[in-house]
């Protein structure tokens, strides 16, 4: 993993500092941005880009739930410090989910490789895109591991939340098995639970593979 050169963030009443790819699950939307907005608006304080992957028919609330703590978003699309996208657009542009494509693209929005006129970005992700198709589920969770290796080499912050009511309990778990960094109850904590790329992918794809066999006749 690469030193993180940049201040530890505080964030959900702790601090980000060389592991930056969390986990955050919540019951509800407004419990989600309780936590995520203080974090957004020290962002925009301190310079950091922002990226926010929003669900197709939430991008309004998004908007004025940034208003509401102070948040200019429309003069921050402007001068290109918040990009607001809509997830099924960035992970589904042809309807299928493809694991290399997003990994380039990640690849792409870390700050190492900007323009350079903001020091890092704050990236927010919703999940819920993934259980429209139960088919990318398990695509899902081996990106989420394999893409650590993208972020151990960046300074950015990469919040990906999940609404537990809409993933089955082995989902919840694998899914948390792949972040460093995990909130839950509101709370964020380095996670006792997470296991390096290689050995999860090893055995999440031994674990699938029996799965999908086909049953003996």
């Amino acid at each position: 993993m690469k030193k993180k050169t940049t201040a530890p963030i505080p964030f959900a009443g702790s601090q980000l500092d060389q592991a930056r790819h969390v986990c955050a699950f919540f019951n509800n939307t407004d419990e989600e941005y309780q936590v995520l907005l203080p974090f957004i608006r020290d962002g925009f304080q301190c310079g950091h880009k922002a990226i926010h992957v929003v669900n197709p028919d939430h991008r309004q609330d998004h908007l004025q739930r940034l208003g509401s703590v102070g948040i200019d978003a429309a003069a921050a699309e402007q001068s290109g410090q918040l990009e607001l996208r809509i997830n099924t657009d960035v992970y589904l542009p042809d309807g299928r989910f493809d694991p290399e494509r997003m990994i380039s693209v990640f690849e792409q929005l870390a700050s190492g490789n900007a323009s350079g006129k903001y020091p890092l970005s704050r990236i927010c992700c919703r999940m819920d895109w993934t259980v429209a198709d139960q088919s990318h589920v398990d695509d899902v969770i081996e990106f989420e591991s394999r893409v650590n290796d993208v972020w151990s080499r960046h300074e950015d912050a990469v919040i990906c939340t999940y609404h537990l009511g809409k993933f089955r309990g082995d989902e919840v778990i694998d899914i948390m098995r792949t972040h460093p960094m995990v909130i839950i109850g509101g709370i964020l904590q380095r996670n006792p639970f997470f296991v390096p790329p290689d050995e999860f992918l090893s055995e999440f794809r031994q674990r699938r593979s029996r799965r999908n066999a086909p049953a003996a006749a």
